[in-house]
């Protein structure tokens, strides 16, 4: 036993590389298990904070940084196997793969803290109870994805000795050609670009368009297309190249309802338009689901052809079809009885003959229709 563990030792004391080796393999195993303990003693704390990003940072970097440690280890001790044997292909191929892996982690880090902070950013909005607009925060974080791994691309391609410039001339030849074959296809791209600018409208929101028979709410908007689904519970799917070309109808952001409705009044009652018209405006201003700031009026505007015509105009406060719906048949019952209680009627469709007196109509009778 004595014997063997001494050839052990021999062996070990003339092959260095592979004692440094297992020593850098429990270096990192200590820095491992190190930083697993410190990021476990420290979430906790973060996540208390009213803070977002510095949670969001951490939970992003433990993933990537533990891939890390654990590639650093892998890379150095195969180039001291490498530089043991001498093998310069090992070496080359190890210098690349560093460079990749470091890129690729990086990039993957970012990423991750980017969806962190987009859920955070969401969950703290609904946990305070404050608005925001699910749809400009999505095209702020995916825009941003789109930035962070271009800049890795090009990061990559420069550390591997490739012309940026030359790329990037390509590209702008490349570009000119695939807008031709892809002219739709641009179209609809930036046309999802511009909605994520203007905002014309946004998820859950309810539109429609005077130009096109589209009507609905919008359930989700990408790159190339927009889902709205209609009040007969269909799916829509819209190219976002459409949404450049007609106009919109966004009634999710409509401030008030408007009513707006012409009641009849029997020409006989014409002497009783003047309190009816003013006692239908003063039951009108003081109802507490109409805004008397906006527009409010009942006049007598028309002389039909068998009514004397009131036109009664006024907005709701609630946005709400239903509520509105609610408030606009209150207006009319309450319209009614004004009506009646000032002894008048309304009138509906009515034809008078005026026969002359000379006029007179009489039965022919049944000998002289039979002779």
């Amino acid at each position: 036993m004595k014997v063997s563990l001494i050839k052990l030792l021999s062996m070990f004391a003339h092959r260095e590389w592979l004692t440094s080796i297992i020593a850098l393999f429990g270096i990192t195993l200590l820095f491992y298990f190190f930083v697993n303990y410190f990021y476990k003693r420290l979430r906790p704390r973060l996540e208390a904070t009213y803070l977002i990003w510095d949670s969001a940072l951490l939970q992003a970097l433990i993933r990537p940084i533990n891939v890390l440690i654990w590639v650093l280890c892998l890379t150095l001790s195969l180039r001291l196997w490498a530089l043991h044997f001498s093998y310069e292909n090992l070496l080359n191929f190890l210098r690349t793969f560093l460079n990749f892996s470091f890129i690729a982690i990086v990039l993957w880090f970012a990423l991750r803290f980017i969806r962190n902070m987009e859920t955070g950013y969401m969950r703290d909005r609904k946990g305070r109870k404050k608005k925001y607009d699910r749809t400009t925060v999505r095209a702020i974080f995916q825009t941003s994805r789109v930035v962070v791994s271009l800049i890795a691309i090009l990061v990559y391609l420069q550390t591997n000795d490739v012309n940026i410039s030359a790329v990037l001339a390509f590209g702008g030849a490349g570009s000119l050609v695939i807008g031709l074959a892809a002219k739709d296809l641009l179209a609809n791209f930036f046309g999802g670009l511009m909605i994520y600018l203007d905002r014309p409208f946004s998820v859950g929101d309810c539109i429609k368009s005077p130009d096109r028979d589209i009507a609905g709410c919008v359930e989700h908007i990408g790159w190339r297309l927009t889902r709205i689904r209609t009040f007969l519970q269909r799916p829509i799917y819209v190219p976002n190249g459409v949404f450049s070309n007609i106009s919109i109808e966004n009634s999710s952001r409509m401030s008030n309802r408007q009513i707006k409705a012409r009641v009849g009044i029997r020409y006989n009652d014409a002497s009783k338009i003047e309190p009816i018209q003013k006692n239908i405006e003063e039951m009108i201003r003081n109802h507490p689901d109409i805004d008397t700031q906006k527009m409010l009026m009942v006049r007598f505007d028309e002389f039909g052809p068998s009514s004397l015509n009131l036109l009664i105009h006024c907005f709701t406060k609630t946005i709400d079809k239903a509520g509105s719906l609610l408030t606009q048949q209150d207006i009319y019952l309450k319209s009614i009885k004004i009506i009646e209680n000032h002894d008048a009627q309304c009138a509906f469709p009515t034809t008078t003959l005026h026969v002359p007196d000379e006029i007179t109509l009489q039965h022919a009778s049944p000998q002289s229709s039979t002779s």
